[in-house]
């Protein structure tokens, strides 16, 4: 109400084109994307633009703040082409009217990048990192903690496009930084990293030294969490999946079975990774030949599975696996049930009746949770 009081007044004063004017609309958007109001915050920071445009220029710094604002609001609201095209309108403003390495003009390039490694394009997302990550080396030098976030992106990336030998030189680099950073290993973003140089590893195939990086972070995030968290279980997870590629078949299935644990605290009996944990856990006891335990497992999945009404893929895969135990159980009623049971939930949900595998083993690869994570500015 102050603000509105405020503006009526510097309105009438100082008319809509003014720098002040501008300011007040971006406070009053401010307040409202606070409330959760994001349609006035939108209209706030609209005239906020316009007014800022009319009173300091198209190539002003705080028209370009302004539009990374609007970007940050369409970013919360998942519409990741609008929230892209304002942030590359602010950073075309900030590579006119800010110095070449400007922090505001790196924000903005990071965010760009997360846009893009959203939606999957990470050739795209890693120039956006490198560009960041050249501008920072410049501006603080090689062993600034800021660097350590550009360079763990810059080795997600690589990651994503197989080049490991690359990923792996940048995640040792953070590593480095934070170690010197932190002067510990006790910390959850050392931790991160750890768990990153193992999946490296790990698709290496050096699966001794990826078992060493994942119990290293499992020790550090069990201290700080506790053995009841998501992110540990993520590591039982992966350990357990080396094991399992090692040949060692009964301590997977214990530590899978530890990851089952954790997630049914951690995220309910409900939850997405508690329903693939378990078919996960199906899977493995198939491949060994235990097809009882393996329609258990099954079978739990989809109990879960069918009270959630979002994915019926799911389902349909779900009935697929039990009827491929089925067909190996030579129990060929049960087996036609399912499978057909699978085909009429595969078309509820649009996909074709070649969704469906006969007999096929397929099998989950190591944990890694990369949640999209709001703007930096």
């Amino acid at each position: 109400e102050c603000y509105k009081k405020f503006r009526q007044i510097a309105l009438a004063q100082l008319g809509s084109n003014h720098r002040d004017i501008a300011i007040i609309y971006k406070c009053m958007a401010e307040i409202h994307r606070e409330q959760g109001d994001n349609d006035k915050a939108r209209f706030m920071y609209e005239s906020a633009l316009q007014s800022g445009r009319a009173a300091l220029g198209p190539f002003h710094p705080d028209v370009a703040s302004t539009l990374n604002k609007l970007a940050n609001l369409y970013y919360e609201m998942h519409d990741l082409d609008t929230a892209l095209r304002y942030y590359m309108e602010g950073l075309k403003i900030e590579r006119v009217a800010l110095e070449e390495g400007h922090p505001h003009a790196i924000v903005t390039i990071l965010n760009v990048a997360q846009i893009h490694r959203q939606r999957g394009s990470y050739k795209k997302a890693l120039e956006n990192y490198k560009e960041a990550c050249t501008l920072q080396l410049k501006k603080l030098g090689p062993n600034d903690f800021s660097m350590a976030s550009i360079l763990s992106n810059i080795g997600l990336m690589h990651y994503q496009l197989k080049d490991y030998p690359v990923a792996f030189d940048n995640y040792q680099e953070a590593l480095r930084i934070q170690r010197d950073h932190f002067g510990t290993d006790d910390n959850l973003e050392i931790a991160s990293t750890l768990n990153s140089i193992g999946l490296v590893l790990f698709n290496q195939g050096t699966h001794e030294l990826a078992l060493g990086c994942f119990n290293d972070s499992l020790r550090i995030r069990t201290k700080i969490l506790g053995a009841d968290h998501r992110d540990v279980a993520i590591l039982w997870y992966n350990i357990a999946t080396i094991h399992l590629e090692r040949g060692n078949g009964d301590l997977a299935i214990e530590l899978y079975q530890e990851t089952l644990r954790v997630e049914r605290i951690a995220l309910g009996q409900k939850h997405h990774d508690v329903i693939l944990t378990l078919q996960h856990l199906g899977l493995v006891y198939q491949q060994r030949g235990e097809l009882d335990q393996a329609l258990v497992y099954f079978s739990e999945a989809l109990e879960i599975e069918s009270t959630k009404t979002e994915n019926h893929a799911a389902v349909g895969k779900l009935y697929n696996l039990i009827g491929n135990i089925h067909l190996q159980q030579a129990d060929t009623a049960k087996m036609m049930e399912c499978y057909s049971k699978a085909s009429r939930v595969y078309c509820h949900a649009g996909k074709q009746a070649e969704n469906l595998v006969i007999a096929g083993y397929n099998f989950y690869g190591l944990s890694k949770l990369h949640p999209p994570c709001a703007p930096i500015a």
